[in-house]
């Protein structure tokens, strides 16, 4: 067996009395004869040296009267707490009845070993005894007995670590070397929660099994990673809600995709929580440091003189200096093609061979403004959002005391794997205030939008955003019917599929990556009409990659990022 940390050691009043195996979390199979009144139980996973034995309750009980025989010899037992351990891997529901040439393997607490021990053995035939137990015999005559300590035990599969069954009786006599086991199948029968648990006859596919290892990898490695938003994004459109209470663990969450999910769907939900999950423990580090880009920043404000005119400036940073390229005030409709000769020009300024990175600084009114479709040059119609990262970012937080927050939290963000997302839909429940202390606390990255910041329902959670400060803000410019005032984010709002695809895409993305996701992503759209980010607006904001240390004051008082 790869992995023998689920396996339990149940202890009555202090002293060992059978063993058990780890199902959830939080939730331990041994059978009723092993835990007795109930009274003052406590379980140990011997194979995590070192760690405290946790307390435990019977919460299930099989019906069992008391006798050798007698059927219904099953307890379930509640942990006081989760534990950081891999439960056991159940098999398939009739696995138990292939098992007459298979080895089986079972690992138990006889006296004087109290660490543990295993034996071997087979399952003499697939004919059910009273309905209730299969036997087991020795693999060969030669090694540990089934004796008492064993009962309650797992059964696996030696070449799997599946489980099959529970051991309930040995044979009594150190002669007979035969026992008894509980298939899960019976088991299921006097607690229904193992229903769910045991997969179908034939869905031990390989994904399961991936995904199984790929959890325990996570597990032991600490990968930090909302388990919601993670099955969210496998989930199919037809897969059941996660839990109102959401998942205690990465293990709870697990297990909901392999055994609370059906129907031909389950098979690609399991694949895809796989993959994402690869995603994550082999996203790259991140050292914690500013991006290397080389900006141009387009800055547009009202003119002040009429409508008609808008006050554009244009400017490169290269090696941490702001070289100023053009400025003045532009009838509307020259806008497009000025800010089209003020890139051109600002690109003979930027670090060679680094990436560029195309900023417009924009008032808040002017935030939803399309500036990444606006042609990329006079003969080339291509989008400026798809020829390079582009984002947009906010007039008012041009505040020194705004600058020094978000460089502090992105000096935070430098090290995290993945951009985490807040979700801000149309039916969203939440106060503006209670957004912004969401916002501020040190998990915080990115707010999601469902709808367009116009959106008269949402817009004082847009403007406690931009206050924050969120260093990332990301929506869809069409939103969720431009505000419909009557949706409350339920399935079928155009919003909430947005953010569905976006936390999907972003989760495994570092915040300092995004502008080059959102650059693909707009490159796919611009590729297929109805695509989900056909309208999706980055405004993203990290004051160090527009630092001029060499600048004069003035030019920095002029400037809304630098």
């Amino acid at each position: 067996m790869n992995s023998a940390e689920w396996h339990a050691r149940i202890e009555l009043r202090g002293r060992v009395a059978g063993a058990g195996f780890l199902v959830t979390p939080s939730t331990v199979l041994t059978c009723a004869h092993v835990v007795g009144d109930g009274e003052d139980l406590a379980v140990t996973f011997t194979e995590r040296p070192g760690t405290p034995a946790v307390s435990a309750r019977v919460v299930a009980h099989g019906g069992w009267a008391g006798g050798v025989t007698d059927p219904g010899d099953l307890a379930v037992l509640e942990l006081d707490r989760e534990v950081p351990v891999a439960p056991a891997a159940l098999a398939p529901a009739d696995a138990a009845h292939g098992t007459t040439d298979r080895k089986l393997v079972v690992y138990g607490f006889p006296r004087g070993f109290d660490e543990g021990t295993l034996t071997e053995c087979r399952v003499t035939a697939a004919q059910l005894i009273r309905r209730e137990w299969l036997q087991l015999e020795a693999w060969h005559q030669g090694g540990q007995p089934l004796a008492p300590g064993f009962s309650g035990a797992a059964v696996t599969l030696a070449d799997t670590g599946e489980v099959v069954g529970m051991v309930t009786a040995d044979a009594g006599s150190g002669e007979v070397r035969t026992g008894r086991m509980m298939p899960t199948q019976v088991m299921a029968r006097y607690w229904p929660g193992l229903q769910g648990l045991v997969p179908a006859s034939g869905h031990a596919t390989a994904d399961r099994a991936r995904l199984r290892a790929l959890v325990e990898r996570a597990a032991r490695a600490g990968v930090d990673c909302d388990p919601v938003r993670l099955y969210r994004a496998a989930a199919d459109p037809f897969d059941p809600p996660p839990p109102e209470e959401g998942f205690g663990s990465l293990w709870s969450a697990a297990l909901f995709v392999l055994c609370e999910l059906d129907g031909p769907g389950a098979a690609r939900t399991v694949a895809r929580f796989a993959d994402r999950l690869q995603d994550l423990l082999h996203a790259p580090a991140v050292e914690p440091s500013a991006p290397d880009w080389s900006p141009i920043l387009v800055e547009l404000g009202h003119s002040g003189a009429g409508d008609g005119l808008v006050r554009v400036e244009v400017s490169a940073y290269s090696e941490g200096r702001r070289h100023p390229v053009d400025s003045g005030t532009v009838e509307r409709h020259r806008l497009r093609a000025y800010v089209q000769e003020g890139i051109e020009a600002a690109f003979r300024h930027l670090t060679p061979g680094a990436d560029e990175l195309v900023a417009f600084a924009l008032p808040r009114d002017w935030l939803d403004w399309p500036v990444d479709r606006w042609e990329s040059a006079p003969d080339d119609d291509t989008p400026l959002g798809c020829v390079s990262p582009l984002v947009v970012t906010d007039h008012a937080r041009r505040k020194a005391s705004t600058r020094h927050v978000l460089t502090r939290t992105w000096k935070r963000l430098d090290s995290w794997p993945g951009a985490r997302m807040h979700r801000v839909e149309c039916g969203v429940p939440e106060e503006p205030g209670r957004l912004r202390l969401r916002l501020r606390q040190r998990d915080a990255c990115l707010a999601g939008f469902g709808t367009a910041p116009a959106a008269a329902r949402t817009r004082p959670h847009f403007d406690t955003s931009l206050a924050a400060p969120a260093p990332v803000i990301v929506w869809s410019r069409g939103g969720c019917g431009s505000g419909q005032e009557e949706c409350a984010g339920a399935d079928g709002c155009t919003g909430k599929a947005f953010l569905d695809a976006l936390d999907t895409h972003v989760m495994a993305v570092p915040p300092a990556e995004l502008p080059r996701q959102v650059l693909a992503l707009r490159e796919e759209a611009l590729a297929e009409v109805d695509h989900w980010a056909r309208g999706i607006q980055l405004l993203w904001d990290d004051p160090r990659v527009f630092a001029d240390p060499h600048a004069v004051a003035a030019a920095h008082a002029r400037s809304p990022v630098a």
